[in-house]
């Protein structure tokens, strides 16, 4: 039986030693991910990160480790381990653990005396780009196993599969899974440490992510600039007809996706399950986001703002090109406007048709009969949980009340994790524990990104408990087939 108290107090001493300070000189590294630093094999930030991971993971007390940066041929690198399991039970199990270590890029935006590669450690949390999102998780998975290894107790095998392309759509992932298949083996646990938490007070589970169909929009009206008091009135602003394009999808009033295919229906487990959410956390989900003055939400409503962010699609325009700064922009009517879009989607839609069928829709009688493309770069599909089997609903409940002092709780996260719909191809029979550390305020992706040390070293002891619950389970249970598994509430 695991000593509780000592597994959380050996866990927390890791984090505050050592863990903490590998996270700091990570935070340093500007390892962006390959959308966004096409040279990065020659700048090598990608190649420090993963090899500080390595460095670390190697000198772990994990009995039986084994680790290695993995590299195919023009892909990103991929940090692998495996530990064999403890304990004849669990011998013929497999936990496979995921993270990644490829970032976003700076944001403008940060508070003084914050950036992006600058770590700053201020009331328990770690700013910079990165030590939550995700490059925490093969520390915490690491540190999980050597807690319960400490104690004597019994897990299954082990691998982990920690990659440097997820920010850019998990693209070089599929050929690993292809390529590690064997090493692998037959996979019956996930443990996903890339979401989110809706607060900082319990566990919560992930059980969807949104797919995203993303891709830049290019109007192009002239082959240069002209004056624009001379051709205003005569030549169409590519500006407005982006805004003309952007309106088949978007309703401006309101923010709605028009048509219909990029919708479907939202489960009614999953509808009940926003509902528990929004009970927990009230209008937290609503003002945990930096609004500006005045600025009013979407919607008012915690559950329908948590459907909203979880089941329905949403536009983002991200970035454009062809935009001078307002400090060097003369009268010119310019030639052309290209505008970076991000297409969140229902969890269980096709991202590469909801991908084609934007294509279709901006590229189809183009107002003006100007040069209009939408090229894809991203086309991912979501996930929506099996139902949770009986042996993992207790864990997770068990784990929450002894690390957090509170009941588990669930909900869909709006963020893409496109390895989760990958697993749940490969692995169709497997469980899965999909959480993480980004609550509010921590900011993914944009300025003044911080990693809440308290909330993920408790996290870390919550994996360990998981990990020990699913080695102790009996050999029959676990199949979302089985009687006893359900939909977490």
């Amino acid at each position: 039986m695991i000593n509780s108290t000592a597994l959380a107090a050996a866990i927390a001493d890791q984090w505050d030693a050592d863990i903490v300070g590998q996270l700091v000189d990570y935070v340093r590294i500007p390892a962006q991910s390959p959308h966004f630093d096409p040279q990065w094999e020659a700048n090598g930030h990608i190649e420090r990160a993963i090899r500080l991971a390595e460095a670390w993971v190697r000198v772990q007390p994990v009995h039986g480790l084994e680790v290695e940066i993995v590299r195919l041929p023009g892909r990103t690198p991929l940090l692998y381990f495996a530990v064999p399991a403890t304990g004849d039970d669990a011998a013929a199990r497999t936990v496979l653990l995921y993270g990644h270590l490829d970032k976003q890029p700076e944001m403008t935006g940060w508070r003084e005396g914050l950036g992006a590669w600058d770590p700053v450690l201020e009331d328990g949390k770690l700013y910079g780009r990165g030590g939550a999102d995700d490059g925490y998780a093969v520390f915490a998975s690491l540190a999980a196993i050597a807690a319960l290894q400490a104690q004597g107790i019994a897990h299954a095998r082990c691998v982990g599969m920690i990659e440097t392309c997820e920010e850019s759509g998990s693209y070089d992932l599929p050929a690993y899974l292809e390529a590690l298949a064997p090493r692998i083996g037959a996979v019956d646990f996930v443990v996903g440490l890339d979401s989110g938490c809706g607060d900082y007070e319990r566990l919560w589970a992930t059980t969807s992510l949104r797919g995203l169909a993303a891709g830049t929009l290019t109007v192009e009206v002239l082959t240069e600039g002209v004056h624009s008091g001379d051709a205003s009135g005569i030549v169409p602003s590519s500006f407005r007809i982006a805004r003309q394009l952007i309106e088949r999808l978007e309703d401006t009033a309101t923010g709605q996706i028009l048509p219909g295919e990029f919708h479907v229906p939202i489960p009614d487990e999953r509808q009940a399950q926003a509902a528990s959410a929004a009970a927990i956390l009230g209008d937290l989900l609503v003002r945990k986001y930096p609004f500006a003055g005045s600025t009013q939400p979407m919607v008012a409503d915690p559950a329908q703002a948590l459907l909203n962010r979880t089941w329905r699609p949403a536009l983002s325009v991200t970035g454009a090109d062809g935009l001078p700064p307002i400090a060097a922009a003369g009268n010119v009517l310019r030639p052309k406007t290209s505008l970076k879009l991000s297409l969140r989607l229902p969890p269980t839609l096709d991202g590469g048709g909801a991908t084609e069928a934007l294509r279709r829709l901006f590229e189809a009688d183009p107002p003006a009969d100007a040069n209009v493309a939408f090229t894809p770069d991203q086309g991912a599909t979501g996930w929506n949980a099996p139902a949770t089997a009986h042996w993992l609903a207790q864990a997770l409940e068990e784990s929450s009340q002894t690390f957090y002092g509170k009941p588990v709780a669930a909900m869909g996260e709006g963020g893409t994790i496109p390895f989760m719909a990958m697993l749940g191809r490969r692995f169709p029979d497997a469980q899965f524990l999909i959480t993480g550390v980004l609550g509010p305020r921590s900011n993914a992706h944009g300025p003044n990104e911080f990693l809440h040390i308290a909330y993920a070293t408790k996290l870390t002891a919550c994996v360990a408990h998981i990990l020990a619950a699913h080695a102790a389970r009996g050999a029959a249970a676990g199949s979302t087939a089985k009687p006893g598994a359900r939909q977490m509430a």
